[in-house]
């Protein structure tokens, strides 16, 4: 411990203060080889007598003075005793931490000592510190705030203190990737006059980024990270084009509707079933479109850098998170050994359609779809050589009672009343069917009306049920949970059942069996040849989610383990063309909605530490798109110098705009950085200062006046 003596000499209006370096720390390391740290204390202090003797320091001179030099030596020796060495730097900014105090211009809760021994990130035998006190507020704001802007000159470490803070969240599973950005304006974002590939002519804008990483990681992983999709190094204008074409069905609450006529506000499907609302709506223009096609067939289209969360069989194994990729990222590796290798996230729960009212029992209907004759010729009928669909209660209209007719046939009769001219009251089975226009159709044609597809998770259920009643069955396999096996004449109505699987949370996969060669059937002992192909649709259905109500199927179906958890995987991914294209983010928890045929996508940016360098060169409306990408658990850290604006003429810094608009947010916090805070070069410092002394006389900014639309450029850092 530091022994230290303070004493006044009231005669010579001088004060006196002796310190005592414990044995436990040679002299040198607080005194600097050749006493250079020494040097820098008198140099900075020159009112104060300072003398050395043995492992006794004493200075003497104005009481103020001796005071702040009493401070600092205390400061040093505990840095000194963390392990850490003083430099000749580190003496620097501790003297004007605490000037800084002593002035008023710092409140002083944080000391010399708390920011030089603040570790961020220890990386291949150095460790990455806040090196000035503005430097550890900013780092502290980062650890309690989602969205904190870094703002100063070059060189003051805001975007190298960001990045350590993303490898530390990285390493301590805060969040699953990193996301680095720089709006690449300094080519007008047309990159096409470089040469080579696309990657290659952005690559020396990106660089300083790739650098800080080295820097902070092992060379050897960072291939493999961002082959991963754990850590994303992009242009902002990559950032933006997360995107679906015009035309892609989106699911809402009220059915099917392409992503293009969707408003800020509207509802669509999250992945728990529910309605969220879109939170925004971003036209991206026209891009390149990709079809992605899982493996039981349902697809959609998306642009290269559309999200997409998926997991592998080794994430799966190692009970790893799901992970977030784009793409473009998957194309070229869809496949491990023979195995596909990205299973793609299935609804958690049933849809949750508004409820409708609906004319006929839902399972009735089911019944009829299956195995009944409602082409309008003869009274609706159907067939079944089970005797519970006959006597269920389901079957029973108002006004109607179901008739044995012969064989298997059965007829839902009208109930004659006493007094009523029969012949001229229709059937009421025939008027609810004419209500959704079903007479008329035949086997090939048949179809599940809207009302029954896009109402509540019962009713859906219920429809279900009595289609795989008539024409479905359970199919046992070894060491497995049962699937289902149904077989329709009708596209419509194959269609319509592998949409009522899917938004049950079920899979569906379908394949033709042509008539064409098939051998005969038999029908009361006659050959009777195929006249249509059959579709054969497999279905695998969640658990608790029972597909029969009857009997002999339910209980096979339950015998051999009934439903399990279906899967889905990426089978292709295959260019189609260009089209124009917009971006939605919805309000979900997992920023998940679903698309065309039940997959599952988003375009928000979860689990994810997103950094945006040089933000002083983005457009208003960029930085708007930027920020509302944020997804849950997820941290931005912006950083800019709005003194070195490289816009278009005429264009409005996002990174000025949005302290006007953000400022005093909840959650979003300002870090400002000076030229004391530049760790580079001292001579940078001066510069800024210089700058800023020029621009305050002259009435300029950023070397033009102040309110001039020309386009200035200046030295980038880092």
């Amino acid at each position: 411990m530091t022994q230290t003596r303070t004493a006044h000499t009231p005669a010579q209006g001088k004060a006196r203060a002796q310190f005592t370096v414990p044995a436990a720390h040679p002299m040198v390391t607080v005194l600097g080889s050749g006493d250079s740290l020494l040097r820098v204390i008198e140099k900075a202090f020159p009112a104060v007598d300072i003398h050395v003797r043995g492992n006794e320091i004493s200075a003497v001179g104005d009481a103020p003075e001796v005071a702040l030099v009493q401070r600092l030596f205390d400061e040093m020796m505990l840095v000194l005793r963390t392990g850490q060495p003083m430099t000749e730097d580190a003496v620097e900014r501790s003297i004007a931490m605490l000037r800084a105090s002593e002035n008023g211009k710092s409140d002083g809760q944080e000391t010399p000592a708390e920011v030089l021994t603040q570790n961020i990130l220890s990386s291949r035998g150095r460790t990455i510190r806040p090196k000035t006190l503005n430097q550890k507020r900013y780092v502290d704001a980062i650890d309690k705030h989602t969205i904190v802007f870094g703002i100063g000159p070059a060189g003051t470490g805001k975007t190298y203190l960001a990045m350590a803070k993303a490898v530390q969240a990285l390493q301590s599973k805060q969040v699953n990737r990193i996301i680095l950005t720089r709006p690449a304006v300094e080519a007008g974002e047309r990159l096409g006059f470089l040469p080579g590939t696309l990657y290659e002519k952005i690559d020396p804008y990106l660089r300083p980024l790739y650098d800080a990483l080295h820097d902070m990681l092992d060379p050897d992983s960072i291939p493999k990270l961002m082959a991963s999709g754990t850590i994303e190094v992009a242009p902002l204008a990559y950032m933006r084009g997360r995107s679906q074409p015009l035309f892609t069905n989106v699911l809402t609450p009220d059915g099917w509707r392409p992503i293009g006529d969707l408003q800020v506000g509207d509802l669509v499907i999250g992945s728990n079933g529910e309605p969220t609302p879109v939170l925004g709506m971003y036209p991206q223009g026209e891009r390149d479109i990709y079809r992605v096609t899982a493996q039981d067939g349902s697809w959609t289209l998306c642009c290269g850098e559309h999200l997409w969360t998926v997991r592998t069989a080794s994430d799966k194994r190692r009970n790893k998170p799901w992970r977030v990729l784009e793409t473009q990222d998957m194309i070229g590796n869809l496949r491990a050994a023979h195995a596909r290798r990205y299973e793609l996230p299935l609804l958690t729960a049933p849809v949750c359609f508004p409820e409708r009212e609906v004319p006929m029992d839902p399972y009735a209907l089911g019944l009829l779809l299956g195995d009944g004759c409602i082409t309008g010729n003869i009274t609706p009928m159907f067939s079944t050589a089970d005797s519970e669909p006959v006597s269920a209660p389901e079957m029973a209209l108002p006004g109607a009672a179901v008739r044995h007719h012969k064989d298997y046939g059965y007829f839902p009769n009208r109930v004659p009343v006493p007094g009523d001219p029969g012949s001229r009251v229709p059937n009421p089975v025939t008027t609810v069917l004419r209500s959704l226009d079903l007479p008329g159709t035949r086997s090939c044609s048949k179809f599940v009306p809207d009302d029954y597809l896009y109402n509540s998770a019962e009713v859906r259920l219920a429809v279900l049920q009595g289609l795989l009643d008539a024409d479905g069955g359970p199919v046992t396999q070894t060491d497995r949970t049962c699937r289902v096996q149904y077989t329709t004449t009708s596209i419509l109505l194959r269609d319509d059942v592998i949409s009522l699987v899917q938004s049950l949370g079920g899979v569906a996969y379908t394949r033709r069996r042509a008539a064409e060669g098939r051998k005969p059937g038999l029908a009361n002992g006659r050959e009777v040849a195929h006249r249509r192909d059959a579709h054969i649709v497999d279905i695998r259905l969640p658990e608790g989610i029972e597909p029969f109500r009857l009997a002999r199927k339910r209980d096979k179906y339950l015998a051999a383990g009934g439903g399990g958890r279906p899967m889905r995987f990426i089978d292709s991914i295959e260019p189609a063309g260009r089209e124009e294209t917009v971006c939605i983010q919805v309000a979900a928890e997992d920023s998940l909605y679903v698309t065309q045929d039940y997959l599952l996508t988003h375009n928000t940016l979860n689990d994810a530490f997103i950094i945006l360098d040089e933000a002083q060169n983005t457009s208003a409306e960029q930085m708007k798109m930027f920020l509302t990408r944020l997804g849950f658990d997820s941290k931005i850290v912006i950083t800019g110098d709005v003194t070195q604006v490289d816009l278009p003429n005429g264009t409005k810094s996002g990174l000025r705009q949005v302290q006007d608009i953000l400022e005093g947010l909840d959650d979003v916090h300002f870090s400002r950085l000076s030229s004391q805070d530049v760790v580079r070069h001292k001579l940078v410092g001066r510069i800024v200062d210089a700058y800023e002394k020029y621009d305050s006389e002259h009435g300029t900014e950023n070397g033009g006046h102040k309110g001039g639309r020309g386009r200035q450029s200046g030295p980038k850092g880092k």
